[in-house]
C-alpha cells in the first residue's frame, strides 16, 4: 500500500536495552503512525490523480496493488458520476497493463470506460480533462487486454468502433495510436496528405526506398532529441537507399503557448524556430493535420519505418536510440 514514510515519527528509548512492555509500546506506536498514513487517503480527488499516475508509472506489481488500494479505499457512494474518480481509476487499470496483470486491467479498465462513456453521453467527451482521461485510457486498456489475451480481432474491432463513436474530439488521436500498435505493422504504409510545406517544397520519393516517417512537433523537447540520430542514419545510410520524411501539424500556438494565427505559426517554425532547431533542408516537411489523426500522433515523436515495397515494419510512438532505430533499418536495407 502507499506510504509517505517521510512523515512517520521516530520514536526513541533512553534505556540501552528497553523493558519488554516498551518495546511493546515502541512497535505498536510505530505500526500505528504506519497505519493511519497509508489509509489517510489522498486530500483530493486531483491528489487522487497524482497518485494513482505515479505509482502506475513505478511500473511493479506492488505499486499496482498500491494504486488500487487508494482508489477502493477513496471509492466514493456513486463513481459513475465522479469523473476525477474515474481518471484514478483508468491509472489502476493502465498499472495492470504495465505488469500485464490483465485482470486488474480488464476490471479498471471497464470501469473507466463505462464511466467515462456515461460522463460522456450527458456532458460530451471534452466537457473536462477527467472525462477525456477516463474515458480514452479506459478504451486504450481494453483494447491492449484483448490483445494481450489473445483476442486480436475482437481487439481492433472494438478500437475501430470506438474510433468512429468519438470521432472529432480530443481522445480520436489517441485511439486510433493503439489501433495501428496492433494493426499497422506488416500493412501497406497509408498516404501521407500535403497541405504544403515546411521549408523549401520538394518530392516525397520513397518507391523502392527504406523510409523513416518522423512525426514531430514544434514544441517537443523529445524531437529535438530524436534528431542527432536522424542526421546520423541520414549520413550512414542515405546513399543506401535510405530517405527520411518529417510529417508535421499545427498547434494554434508558438513559443511559451502564446496563441497564433496559422500564418504566424508557420512563420514561426520556418523562422525562429528553424534557425535554433530546424531539421535540415534535405528533409521534406509536409505539413497536414489530418496526418496526426490518421497516424495515432498522441505522442511526438512517432516514428514510422517502411520497407522498399511500401510495407510498413515499425510503429513507434516515442523517441527511440540508435541502438533501437539503426538494426531495423539495416535490416531492409
Amino acid at each position: 500500500m502507499y506510504t509517505d514514510r517521510k512523515n512517520a515519527r521516530n520514536f526513541w528509548v533512553s534505556s540501552a536495552e528497553p523493558t519488554r512492555m516498551m518495546r511493546f509500546v515502541l512497535v505498536t506506536s510505530c505500526a500505528l503512525a504506519v497505519s493511519a498514513l497509508t489509509f489517510a487517503g489522498p486530500a483530493s480527488a486531483a491528489d487522487l490523480v497524482k497518485q494513482t499516475k505515479r505509482l502506475a508509472f513505478k511500473r511493479t506489481p506492488e505499486s499496482a496493488a498500491s494504486a488500487r488500494d487508494l482508489v477502493e479505499l477513496a471509492r466514493p457512494q456513486d463513481p459513475s458520476q465522479d469523473a476525477a474518480f474515474l481518471a484514478a481509476v483508468s491509472w489502476v487499470g493502465r498499472a495492470g497493463v504495465f505488469n500485464s496483470d490483465w485482470e486488474l486491467a480488464d476490471k479498471y479498465g471497464r470501469e473507466a470506460f463505462e464511466g467515462g462513456q456515461a460522463l460522456a453521453r450527458a456532458n460530451g467527451v471534452d466537457s473536462s480533462e477527467d472525462v477525456a482521461t477516463a474515458l480514452g485510457a479506459g478504451i486504450e486498456v481494453i483494447g491492449q487486454t484483448l490483445d494481450a489475451i489473445g483476442d486480436r480481432g475482437g481487439a481492433v474491432e472494438f478500437l475501430r468502433a470506438q474510433r468512429k463513436r468519438y470521432v472529432g474530439t480530443s481522445i480520436e488521436t489517441r485511439i486510433q495510436k493503439n489501433l495501428l500498435l496492433i494493426d499497422l505493422e506488416g500493412k501497406p504504409m497509408p498516404a501521407v496528405a500535403i497541405d504544403r510545406f515546411i521549408g523549401a517544397e520538394m518530392p516525397i520519393e520513397t518507391e523502392g526506398k527504406v523510409a523513416l516517417f518522423h512525426f514531430w512537433a514544434h514544441w517537443c523537447a523529445d524531437c529535438k532529441r530524436q534528431k542527432p540520430i536522424l542526421l546520423q542514419l541520414h549520413e550512414k545510410y542515405a546513399d543506401q537507399g535510405l530517405v527520411i520524411i518529417g510529417p508535421t501539424r499545427l498547434y494554434g500556438y508558438v513559443v511559451a503557448g502564446k496563441d497564433a494565427t496559422a500564418e504566424e505559426e508557420i512563420a514561426y517554425m520556418e523562422g525562429d524556430w528553424q534557425t535554433r532547431h530546424g531539421l535540415p533542408d534535405w528533409m521534406p516537411k509536409p505539413l497536414a493535420n489530418q496526418n496526426f489523426i490518421n497516424f495515432g500522433v498522441s505522442t511526438t515523436p512517432t516514428l514510422v519505418v517502411v520497407d522498399r515495397e511500401g510495407i510498413v515494419r515499425l510503429y513507434h510512438p516515442g523517441r527511440m536510440t540508435m541502438e533501437e532505430l539503426e538494426p531495423v533499418i539495416q535490416s531492409l536495407l
